[in-house]
This record gives structure tokens, sequence and C-alpha cells, in this order.
């Protein structure tokens, strides 16, 4: 489906957007709406049912919510049934052979399994569709009466597929209100082609180093291989997602959205509170705004705060898969940032810089080991053999191999990791501007053609 879903870009990307500047304003969302699905039928056709379903469900229970003189326990239950149907129709998709598998284990039974393919995207359009009726509960938002633009919103393509999770709230008066203009179509063509050099180039090359290393046993791995290893790990799915999400918010500057950002520079970070934020920026923002402080925050006392704060993180890692490794590595960032939240963040401002940013790196690689393997005895080997607790070398012949043939590929990923203007910004149609764009966009053309290996870490989730 990742191919595919690039393949559709590239091949229909320029009718779509000629049709869109053809047409009049009148028709531009429900030229987006038709194009999205296209573009979701693209891998599941059949799944275009549940996406409609979500989408008309919602769009009702909108109308309903803005009827004069609703009663305030009736609005409670119209966004209870809201959120009832969203979790219930992601719960199924998502997570039923997980509960299946769970069952059987504990009680010995032989229920079978669903194995039913994830719906595309099913983990973001369902949050994005919870957030416009809580929105118009709490009155933040408009209900919006055409049905036409509520789909776009739903089925916006293509930060469907990876994010970022768009908030109604956000986009709602872009929908009915936006303005194109040249200068925003050449920076969304920079962002999109910037994260397709990400995904392509640097996301995909760093992850056949990965891709060889973890197919490795831990348990004669030397301790610089596994290091080398849970690196290039974390430098590919950083790549691959915030690449999707610079694609995703380019194409949205293209048809005159404005999408928020994702990603700021989170490897830089000097503790995990501070990696948080930047890590994914609109998905703690949702959990934040729509689970954290219903929970009631920070203000009913210490021990109801932490409570809150592990519900928010179990829920976090859970959301990224039906496996107990994301529940454990959602976990696992809760504990930390409970104890960087009373204790941590204190002791780490009196250490220099170089040691808070030393500490947070470690516990980020750490948590990715948690994240990568959905296996206990993988984890606990892996981890191991980053240790070097099974008495494994330091390094070997093809540790130094590894180092040897990446040493300029990891180069240019920690340079693209940090705050430097790598990337030249978009002043003008400037030739130098032309020229280094086109450059960027023919090789990850050709790199896409031509590769065989081209993982799409994100699109399980």
């Amino acid at each position: 489906m990742v191919f595919s879903s690039l393949l559709f870009l590239f091949l229909f990307l320029p009718a779509v957007l000629t049709l869109y500047y053809c047409s009049p304003r009148s028709i531009r969302n429900l030229i987006l709406f038709i194009m999205s699905l296209v573009f979701y039928a693209w891998g599941e056709p059949v799944y275009i049912v549940i996406m409609l379903v979500s989408t008309l469900t919602d769009y009702c229970f909108g109308l309903l919510l803005d009827k004069p003189n609703m009663t305030s326990v009736k609005r409670k239950g119209i966004v209870a049934c809201s959120v009832i149907v969203n979790l219930m129709l992601l719960s199924y998709f998502k997570y039923a052979d997980f509960l299946i598998q769970n069952v059987n284990a504990l009680i010995g039974t032989n229920i079978p399994l669903t194995e039913l393919p994830l719906p595309i995207g099913i983990s973001f359009y369902t949050f994005q569709s919870m957030s416009y009726i809580i929105d118009v509960y709490r009155g933040t938002a408009k209900a919006q009466r055409n049905w036409i633009d509520f789909g776009t919103y739903v089925a916006l393509f293509p930060q469907l597929v990876a994010g970022p999770i768009v908030k109604y709230s956000t986009i709602a008066e872009q929908l009915k209100h936006r303005s194109e203009n040249m200068k925003m179509f050449a920076e969304g063509v920079r962002r999109f082609t910037i994260g397709l050099s990400k995904k392509v180039l640097l996301a995909n090359n760093i992850g056949l180093l990965w891709d060889t290393i973890s197919s490795s046993s831990p348990e004669t791995m030397p301790v610089l291989t596994a290091w080398l290893g849970i690196i290039a790990f974390a430098f590919q799915i950083y790549f691959d997602f915030s690449g999707y999400s610079d694609m995703a918010i380019g194409l949205g500057l293209m048809f005159g959205f404005r999408f928020n950002e994702n990603f700021n520079k989170p490897y830089i970070a000097q503790s995990i509170t501070d990696f948080w934020r930047r890590w994914h920026i609109s998905l703690g923002s949702w959990f934040r705004e729509y689970v954290y402080i219903p929970l009631g925050g920070n203000r009913r006392g210490l021990a109801i705060q932490m409570r809150n704060i592990l519900i928010v993180w179990m829920l976090t890692g859970f959301w990224h898969g039906a496996s107990w490794n994301f529940i454990l590595w959602g976990l696992y960032f809760g504990v930390i940032l409970i104890f960087e939240k009373w204790w941590g963040l204190s002791l780490l401002q009196r250490a220099p810089r170089w040691i808070r940013h030393f500490y947070a790196i470690i516990l980020i690689l750490i948590g990715w080991v948690l994240f990568a393997f959905d296996q206990p005895s993988l984890i606990v080997g892996y981890l191991g053999a980053m240790w070097g607790f099974n008495g494994q070398a330091l390094w070997n012949n093809e540790t130094i191999y590894f180092f040897y043939t990446n040493a300029v590929l990891l180069i240019v990923l920690i340079i693209a990791s940090v705050p430097l203007k790598q990337w030249p910004r978009t002043s003008g149609l400037s030739i130098a501007h032309l020229v280094w764009y086109g450059f960027l966009y023919l090789l990850s053309v050709a790199y896409l053609v031509d590769a065989t290996f081209n993982p799409f870490l994100y699109f399980r989730f």
C-alpha cells in the first residue's frame, strides 16, 4: 500500500491539481473529497464503506448537538454515542485479534482470529472525527452543515495515512474560506520535496542497515553493533514519519490548507519531556486536550495527576498498535515523564547541556527497542546485547564494516536532525532553488522506482 500510495501521488497528483484549480471554488471541496476517496480506495476499496459510515455518523451527531434547546444530558449522551461508535470501529478492526489472542492464552480457548486487514488511516481519521464532535460539544467549533465539507475534512489526503492529526477547530474556517496563491504553492512544493527526500533517500537507506542488524541473533551481537542498529532504527522512524508529515503539509499548502507542524527536531531534546513536545506533536496535543484534561489533568492532586499521566501514555502506546510491547513502550515513557515532572527536570537543569542531551538520547533509544520488537524475548535479548550482558564482544569485523559503509549516510542523518539550515529556504522561484529541489525530486523518484526496500513504518498505526 505504501508504494501504491506514493504511486498514486506521482501518477494522479498533476491531474488532481489541474482539476482542482480549473474548478470553481464552490466545488473544490467536492473535488478533494472524491479524489481523497479514490486515494483511499487505491489500497482497500471495500473500506471506503467504513470511512463513509464513520463520516456520516459523526456528521449527524454534530447536527444533533447543534439543535436548540438540547439539554446537557442529551448533549453528553450524543458525545458518548459518537465516541462509542468510533472506538468500536477502531477496536474491531485494530484490536479484536489482540483481545482474542489474550483470551485464548488466559483461559485456553480456541476462538478463531478475524485476520482482518487494518483499514488505512483508521487511527488518524477516527481521532479527527471524534475531535469534531468534542469541539462542537464544547462550543469551540460550529457544527458543519455541509456534508461534503465535513467529508473533505475526514478523508483529506494524504494526511489520512499518517497524519498529522488535524483537529477540526484548527481547519474549520479553512474548509470554507482559504486562499491559494503561488507563494503557498511554492512552499508546498518545497515541503513535499523535502518530505519525499527524507522518506526515500534517508529513511529507506538507513532502514536497510536496521533490517540487516535486527535480523541477527542478539545473543552473539557485538555491543557496538547493537547500538548502531537501534540508532539506525531511530533515524529510520524519524525520517520516515516526519518525511510523510512534511509531504502531507506540503500537499495541504498546494490546496490552500495550513496544517500544524508535527515535528520539531526531536533528537536535540534535553529531556524526555522536551522530546515529547517535539515528536508527533499532533498526537500529544490530541491526548492532552481530549483525554488528559477531561480526566482532571493536574487539578485534582498528585495521585490523580500521576494516574492521568499513566492512562494517557498507556493509551498512547496502545494507539500505535495491538501489541503488549506498545503498551509497555507507552508506560515506559509515562513513568519517566512522572519522574521528570516531580524530580528529574530540576536535577537536569543543574547538569551541563551535553549531559542532559546524552540522558535523553539514551532513554529514547531504549524506548525504540521496546517499540521495534513485539516479542519479550527479542526485547530482552537486544537490550542485553546493547549492554553486553551476555558477554558479547565490544565489536567485530562486521561492526567495522557497518560503520565504514554507512559513515557518510550517518553524518548526513545527524546533520539533517539538528537545527541547521541544511535545506535551502524558498524565498522565490530562483534558479538555485529550482535546481536544488528538482535534483532532490528526481533523485528520490529514481530511488523509489529502483528500490525493492520501501517500508512505511507508521502505515500500520
